[in-house]
């Protein structure tokens, strides 16, 4: 009885809205401790970084695997080719904001990654045939606006750099939606077992990528001078978080939705800025002011909005199905 108990204490735990607060912690902490690395110990590698996290995610989905926390679904050919298509995907998303990021300023960088929820939208009602009502695209406009003054600064750009941005801001907004469609459609894979098949996958890609842009080299030279345990020890407790971010991005994703991810990347955006301005005494204007709050108030208020969408479909779907000329309690 007391199991049981327990047991209804953990699944009222098991909501939506948690794990999109568990996104925002992980998301965060993953975001400073980056910064911490690179400013403590000089390793601005992003590309080992990204195969520490991948190599992280295989190991540690493998170790939940072992220990039956999950079954890995029994996949065909077709589908195991949808998770290498995914892996890679996933890799080139990363390639090419980080290439991009090279052509463009900071700002002009974080204002196109904004609109991912424009181009979630568009591509769920383009192909998936996905429709969205009018308070939706309303909710929207602060998300995406309120990054837009909360990053205002120097917007120069090149043209390929513009290209890059807005391929990568498309490619994220892809990632996203096809993330949430192998969990909750016809392969229904679990959080964990999405990660176990694309880790691997991906920490092989970025290797080779990391090889191809000179990357690899340099981290030898680097390992040879500067490497100690204490840098080993961070590098590992940031392929830990990254995992368990994962693991809680791609939950959160399944329990609410590609759009709803995507506003929670935007808030997170603006999150960021304010730790920063916390913790390292940042200065801001009164105009990244007003897009910092303009960004945390249009994403409650899409949380609102979506959350009773959500509750009246809910209603609508639990109405009991009369026949004409009949009550449905009189039919035994």
């Amino acid at each position: 009885m007391k199991f049981e108990t327990f047991s209804n204490k953990l699944e009222s735990f098991d909501t939506p809205m948690i794990w999109l607060v568990l996104y925002f912690f992980f998301n965060l902490s993953l975001t400073l401790y980056n910064k911490i690395i690179l400013a403590l110990y000089d390793f601005p590698f992003p590309w080992t970084l990204t195969a520490i996290h991948t190599l992280c995610g295989a190991i540690g989905s493998y170790a939940f695997w072992k220990a039956d926390l999950f079954t890995p679904a029994l996949l065909g050919e077709r589908e195991n080719i949808v998770m290498l298509a995914f892996s890679v995907l996933y890799t080139i998303n990363i390639a090419i904001s980080n290439v991009s990021l090279n052509l463009v300023t900071v700002p002009f960088h974080q204002v196109v990654r904004a609109m991912t929820p424009v181009f979630t939208v568009m591509i769920s009602i383009i192909f998936f045939k996905k429709s969205f009502s009018t308070m939706i695209y309303i909710s929207l406009l602060p998300v995406v606006l309120g990054v837009a003054f909360a990053t205002f600064g120097d917007y120069n750009y090149t043209m390929l750099g513009f290209v890059l941005t807005v391929l990568g801001t498309l490619l994220a907004a892809i990632k996203t939606i096809v993330t949430n469609r192998v969990q909750v459609g016809r392969l229904k894979l679990h959080p964990l077992d999405l990660l176990l098949r694309m880790s691997p996958l991906a920490f092989i890609q970025t290797l080779i990528y990391a090889y191809i842009t000179g990357e690899m080299t340099a981290v030898i030279s680097f390992a040879h001078s500067k490497l100690t345990l204490s840098l080993c020890f961070a590098l590992l407790m940031n392929g830990v978080i990254a995992f368990f971010l994962n693991v809680i991005s791609f939950t959160a994703n399944k329990k609410t939705s590609a759009l709803t991810m995507t506003v929670a990347g935007n808030v997170k955006q603006v999150l960021s800025i304010v730790l920063a301005v916390i913790i390292f005494n940042l200065n801001i204007t009164f105009m990244n002011l007003i897009g910092i709050v303009l960004t945390l108030l249009g994403g409650a208020w899409y949380s609102n909005v979506s959350q009773q969408e959500k509750m009246k479909s809910k209603k609508a779907t639990d109405l009991p199905i009369v026949k004409e000329g009949f009550d449905s309690k009189m039919i035994r």
